[in-house]
């Protein structure tokens, strides 16, 4: 096995978080340093500042804002909200840049988020961080105290507010649901520039709205965040099957069972333009209590010969798609154009589903460094009431994540228009879009996808946002003043 397709295989199998080739440039009204509200931080209308929040990791829509706010703190924004809304201006927070198809861009004034970044005192069963912190941080910081998050993404690159303000899907997602059920409490300037406190029993129609409301009522600040014992090491299983029957039969045998803490898998091209499919089951552990290897994998039916089996520390573990990232970086992949599709299928038709579209898919079609993730979850621990999943016990998150070998707008333009395709035909087969995906959404669009939720973010909307100023790349509320 070369050391790239062992780096591939070792990645972990998914992103919460991180597209049209019609990218356009929005041109800035004229503005100057004396053209902005008193601030403790920075407005910035340096052309090399603007330049850097022109985009983020998908790569395919450019918007130029008016100005970059670098707050001190969360008064900065408040303060910001309430000069943008006397203007007209709309309002974007950034984090790591790791939205896609433009959700995080604006044309108005980008929060950057990146400095407000520091970590509270850790409890017991907490810690209290500001949004723009990333969970490796998060993780490094609690670890010291043998704490973790109940759920990390695969990328720990990514930022506390951003994936709370999606969800935040991670390996241990069946068992502890997404990372927006993790919150305790959150602190968040509005759109109309008020800082509230909000949780279960403070303001929780803000609380509802803000985790996974897709930055639609408020920019998220400071999070109090549940944190668990953590393991001290993981034990890594790779399995590889002949076909997307005997994978799916044994993804489903593992979860009933419970074998294992992380159970992901993935369809990966095989280089010669088929298939190879892959289940990955992890087991948490520390040193006085090894797994038993013979009852994680006892009665699965896979080619027991091609196994990969690692055993790391827990953050070594949750570091291995830093190794992934090294190698597209080296190979020249992670920065262009990465139009990915994210969605749950039902767990009733998941199979079929996946098997008619992957019968219709390429090698050429995800790159030789992309993959379809594809694995069951348990829904009972997802709470988030913005949060949508298909209405079954069990679920499967399908993920076309395309890494193209060919960049070029042209080549670009179709993922798009195929990825669009593809969500509607697993919406017609009553599959749920992850929203973080390279395709344009209308309004309408976005009120079928909450469903019967819509009303409680349209409302909460009104309220905190009356000025309609908040993460417009999402295109929720279109024409709505």
């Amino acid at each position: 096995m070369s050391p790239d397709r062992r780096t591939l295989l070792q990645a972990g199998l998914g992103l919460t978080a991180t597209f049209a080739s019609g990218a356009h440039m929005n041109s800035p009204a004229q503005a100057n340093s004396n053209d902005g509200p008193q601030l403790k931080g920075g407005l910035s209308y340096d052309e090399a500042v603007r330049a850097a929040a022109t985009d983020d990791f998908g790569r395919i829509i450019r918007k130029v804002p008016r100005a970059v706010l670098k707050p001190a703190e969360s008064d900065d924004i408040a303060t910001l909200m309430r000069w943008a809304a006397e203007r007209g201006l709309k309002v974007s927070a950034r984090g790591e840049g790791h939205s896609t198809y433009g959700r995080s861009l604006t044309d108005g004034i980008v929060v950057d988020m990146r400095e407000l970044n520091r970590i509270g005192e850790i409890e017991t069963d907490r810690v209290v961080v500001e949004a723009g912190a990333t969970w490796q941080s998060v993780l490094d910081a609690t670890l010291a105290r043998g704490l973790t998050p109940p759920v990390l993404t695969n990328y720990l690159g990514l930022s506390v507010g951003g994936t709370i303000a999606i969800g935040g899907i991670g390996g241990t997602s069946s068992r502890h649901g997404m990372q927006a059920d993790q919150v305790l409490e959150l602190s968040v300037v509005t759109g109309d520039g008020r800082e509230l406190t909000c949780s279960a029993t403070e303001n929780p129609d803000l609380f509802d709205t803000v985790r996974a409301g897709l930055g639609q009522c408020g920019i998220i600040t400071r999070a109090s965040l549940h944190l668990v014992q953590a393991p001290e090491r993981v034990r890594r299983y790779q399995l590889f099957y002949r076909d997307l029957a005997s994978l799916t039969a044994d993804q489903r045998r593992a979860l009933a069972a419970g074998r294992f803490d992380q159970l992901q898998g993935a369809i990966l091209p095989d280089g010669r333009g088929g298939w190879r499919y892959q289940l990955e089951g992890a087991i948490f552990y520390n040193r006085d209590a090894a797994p038993d290897e013979r009852t994680a994998l006892a009665d699965l039916a896979d080619d027991r010969g091609k196994a990969v089996i690692t055993d790391l520390a827990y953050r070594d573990d949750a570091l291995l798609f830093a190794k992934f990232e090294h190698l597209l970086r080296s190979k020249g992949q992670w920065s262009i154009p990465q139009p990915w599709l994210f969605t749950f299928l039902r767990g009733s038709n998941a199979e079929q589903v996946a098997r008619e579209i992957v019968g219709e898919l390429s090698n050429t079609d995800v790159g030789p460094f992309g993959r379809i993730t594809y694995y069951p979850m348990q829904t009972d621990a997802f709470r988030a009431p913005l949060v949508r999943l298909p209405d079954e016990s069990i679920v499967f998150p399908f993920n076309v994540v395309r890494i193209p070998s060919d960049p070029d707008a042209a080549s670009i333009a179709r993922m798009v228009a195929a990825n669009r395709a593809l969500y509607d035909r697993i919406r017609k087969a009553r599959g749920v879009l992850y929203p973080v995906s390279a395709f344009p959404m209308s309004s309408d669009d976005w009120r079928e996808h909450f469903g019967p939720r819509w009303p409680l973010l349209r409302e909460a909307r009104r309220r905190y946002d009356p000025h309609n100023l908040l993460t417009p790349g999402y295109n929720l509320f279109q024409g709505q003043a």
